[in-house]
């Protein structure tokens, strides 16, 4: 789940089904009930049939719960969690040691987790391009950029244009949270 349409989609499947739930949340559900294995069927389909997805793998559970803290951290904190060490954080958060989950999260996605919270920056800052609230300098220091040619130099290099010529053209999209994940080239740019 990486949005708040998700979390009300599963409390509704869950009431339909007569289920109780202590908290959902973005990633996880904790039921009050136990639930039998027809049950768990039950919510297995109903997830299904409204997009989402059921997940018993503990690994593919851990990938999860790493997308949704970096989407969260990017997509909808404050600017304060954004300048925090994002392997600290990450590791904080998830009660694991970083190099395990970075180490799983590049095994199973094919990526790293810096160049996942690249591509989620980027597609911030597109965002915030777009909403043209803000300059690039005021971007730059509200996504933790050490400098506007910091940030220009990521921008260009996985969208191809530079911060200014985005903001020109006004028919280019932004990718929807689900599409984001490699850089085009495959190439690891430093993040701060």
């Amino acid at each position: 789940m990486v949005s708040n349409r998700c979390k009300m989609a599963v409390k509704e499947e869950l009431k339909k089904l007569g289920l109780h739930f202590i908290v959902v949340d973005l990633g996880e559900v904790e039921i009050m009930e136990n639930i039998s294995a027809e049950q768990r069927e039950q919510v297995k389909i109903a997830l299904l049939n409204s997009g989402l997805e059921l997940m018993d793998d503990k690994r593919a559970v851990l990938i999860e719960k790493i997308k949704n803290t970096i989407i969260e951290m990017v997509h909808h904190t404050n600017d304060e969690i954004i300048k925090i060490n994002f392997s600290d954080f990450l590791s904080k958060k998830l009660n694991h040691d970083y190099t395990y989950l970075a180490n799983l999260f590049s095994e199973v996605q094919g990526t790293t987790i810096e160049q996942f919270i690249i591509s989620h920056k980027i597609e911030r800052i597109k965002e915030l391009i777009i909403y043209d609230e803000l300059n690039i300098t005021e971007i730059a220091w509200k996504m933790n950029y050490s400098s506007v040619a910091h940030l220009s130099n990521q921008f260009k290099k996985v969208t191809g244009l530079s911060p200014s010529h985005f903001k020109q053209l006004k028919d280019k999209r932004r990718s929807p949270i689900e599409e984001i994940g490699n850089l085009p080239d495959g190439s690891q740019v430093k993040l701060n």
